[in-house]
């Protein structure tokens, strides 16, 4: 039996996938959208070899990962009968991390969150009525919580119906939340709420850079519009991808929910420029809090245009909440269940900065290996 596995080609799901393989033993059978087997195969290696070598990736391939190439929005994701029933048969588990992170498009968050958690938790029901599930894992977002300020937020009162939310992808999340909870009553679920995930505390490489792209930018500024005080909840996604794998895997865990987050421990802005023009021997930037409107409304004007400058600005637009809502989400129960905490942004953040400045926000993919065995070679 194995764990269905969604979004594997993308940045945390891959992180989850290699956790799952590499620490857990486990067998996954994974959806990837493709247009034959061969381009299933390299879109998979391309995701995973950020994380393993290629005999090591071919051997799982091989032996524990079977790719069903399918669509999470379409009925039965595309599947044949055949393959959907066979994916039915040999799942016991599904952890759910696939999404869309167009926070700028209603549109792709309806279709691709709401309609493709729903089509995640069609199979879920199907595979409880057969041979039982055995757990249910969805990684949502801290972002449920709305719109906030200055605030410590718990797992328990993140979610108000009545409080407005940031974007679309903040809404749908929160829906899907609320579809798991009725849909699978009788099943062990677990929803994962990360906050920021920026950047690999083990490695400088990455593969994803839209936030990074952001970060960047901003660490370039001599004045930044944000006051020194503020918190911002960053966490390295090898601690969320080993929460994830860890938890979905124990028998039990003690509760339904957890914040993959920094918590209470987040670093201020001043901590985080302090650390990065140390590293870099440069003079830390000047802090005007009052600019924090001005520098928003620039941002917004400058993200209409259709140029290079609009675009480090949508990112900009999307990323500012995030930002300067001085919003913390407690990390207690998942420091606690894994006898860790996450590690601290500015220990890592140089290295992150270097790396993506060198290979101009850019990671340089391997090829299939030409004397590989496979339908890929």
């Amino acid at each position: 039996m194995a764990i269905f596995l969604t979004g594997s080609t993308g940045y945390i799901g891959a992180h989850v996938a290699a956790n799952l393989l590499q620490d857990h033993g486990a067998s996954l059978n994974v959806l990837v959208r493709a247009r034959d087997p061969q381009e299933a195969e390299l879109r998979l290696w391309r995701a995973m070899q950020l994380h393993l070598d290629f005999p090591r990736f071919y051997e799982y391939l091989q032996t524990r990962v079977r790719i069903f190439r399918g669509d999470l929005t379409t009925s039965n994701f595309g599947l044949g009968r055949d393959d959907y029933d066979r994916l039915i048969h040999t799942t016991d588990s599904v952890i759910h991390c696939a999404a869309s992170l167009n926070r700028k498009s209603e549109k792709s968050c309806l279709n691709v969150n709401l309609r493709g958690t729903l089509e995640v938790l069609e199979l879920g029901m199907r595979v409880q009525h057969y041979h039982g599930l055995r757990r249910f894992s969805h990684v949502s977002t801290v972002a449920v919580a709305g719109k906030r300020q200055d605030e410590v937020i718990t797992e328990d009162n993140s979610i108000d119906w009545n409080r407005s939310d940031y974007d679309p992808y903040a809404r749908t999340k929160k829906f899907c939340e609320h579809m798991i909870r009725e849909l699978l009553p009788e099943v062990p679920i677990t929803i994962f709420r990360p906050s920021i995930v920026l950047g690999d505390s083990r490695r400088p490489e990455t593969t994803q850079f839209d936030m990074v792209k952001a970060f960047v930018f901003l660490a370039g500024l001599p004045v930044l519009p944000f006051c020194p005080s503020d918190k911002v909840d960053i966490v390295n996604v090898d601690f969320v991808a080993d929460a994830i794998a860890t938890l979905h895997q124990r028998e039990q865990t003690k509760y339904d929910t957890y914040h993959l987050s920094s918590g209470r421990e987040s670093q201020t802005f001043r901590e985080l420029t302090n650390a990065l023009a140390a590293a870099q021997q440069k003079r830390r930037p000047v802090f005007a809090s009052v600019l924090e409107r001005p520098f928003a409304g620039t941002v917004n004007m400058l993200s209409k245009y259709k140029n290079q400058v609009s675009y480090g600005a949508s990112l900009m637009k999307v990323f500012m909440p995030y930002l300067v809502w001085n919003t913390v989400f407690d990390n207690t129960r998942i420091s606690s269940e894994l006898g860790r905490k996450p590690v601290p942004f500015s220990q890592y953040s140089f290295p992150l900065l270097k790396f993506s400045r060198e290979t101009n926000f850019t990671y340089r993919y391997r090829d299939w290996p030409a004397k590989a065995g496979g339908s890929a070679a």
